[in-house]
């Protein structure tokens, strides 16, 4: 006598499937839309920004840096530079501000370098994500950075008797067009992280551009006071032209011409180093 068995529905669950079955469930399923440019960039963001929570370290240059600043510049200047630290204070903050964020923005290119080392931008590239999306993120995550260094330093500031005729309006205005113009200066050290090979090359090409461009500048005194050779490089710095601007609008003055100078300098840098910058990405 033969037994006839029929297998249970759970055997022919864990039957193999064969290569044709595999291949059109594979083929049948819809893959997801591909993200779009602002998400990506904002995803790459979001990641700079978890960087920062899981090394909070990172913070430090910009809190107790520019707290250093601001305290050392007022008090042992002030005096000689204005007749006293309060009056001094009300010229200098605004440009410790400006020279603060913008020594900053060369951590973006360390950051680029540090990860081009650990062979993260080679996942990357084969992302089918909009590729300048990567130096964006970036660029986005270090803005975050560029606010707490102005929160601060207002903060600090405010406790030492700086005083913003601009009222709020005014403070936001000129943070605004900084963020701007730091955003679009950091495009300049995107291009050595990618260029450079070791982020001490990095961070010693950085600081040769960023030291002459912020001490020659009208940051700590105003530029009437200098030889007239060197007041021609001072009033067409863009890091003057940037600090003019915020120290104006800060005031309440508004400065118009200033504020399009530092927004014509922003989307020159986008615009010259933009370009190179991705053309090296593409070719890193």
């Amino acid at each position: 006598m033969s037994i006839t068995t029929t297998p249970s529905t759970e055997a022919q669950e864990l039957a193999p499937v064969s290569a044709e079955s595999l291949a059109e469930l594979l083929i049948a399923k819809e893959r997801p839309p591909r993200p779009s440019a602002v998400s990506a960039s904002l995803t790459f963001g979001w990641r700079a920004i978890l960087k920062i929570k899981h090394v909070p370290e990172q913070l430090f240059d910009v809190t107790a840096f520019p707290v250093m600043m601001v305290l050392m510049y007022t008090y042992l200047f002030g005096g000689a530079l204005a007749g006293s630290p309060s009056e001094y204070i009300q010229y200098l903050l605004p440009g410790i501000l400006v020279m603060s964020v913008v020594m900053i923005t060369m951590y973006t290119g360390i950051s680029v370098n540090t990860d081009i080392e650990k062979g993260v931008f080679d996942r990357f590239r084969t992302l089918p994500i909009w590729r300048p999306s990567v130096m964006v993120g970036y660029l986005l995550g270090d803005a975050l950075r560029y606010t707490i260094a102005s929160v601060v330093m207002l903060a600090v500031g405010l406790i030492m008797g700086f005083r913003p005729d601009g009222g709020v309006l005014g403070v936001i205005a000129a943070i605004a067009v900084l963020l701007v113009f730091s955003f679009a200066f950091s495009w300049i050290w995107t291009m050595f992280g990618l260029l450079l090979r070791t982020e001490k090359s990095v961070m010693g090409v950085s600081m040769m551009v960023i030291f002459p461009l912020t001490f020659l500048s009208d940051i700590f005194v105003k530029p009437e006071t200098m030889p007239g050779w060197l007041q021609a490089f001072v009033n067409n710095n863009p890091v003057t032209h940037v600090a003019s601007a915020v120290r104006g609008l800060m005031d309440g003055d508004w400065p118009t011409a200033e504020v399009l100078w530092s927004l014509g300098w922003a989307a020159l840098l986008i615009a010259v180093f933009g370009p190179i910058t991705m053309r090296l990405y593409n070719r890193k």
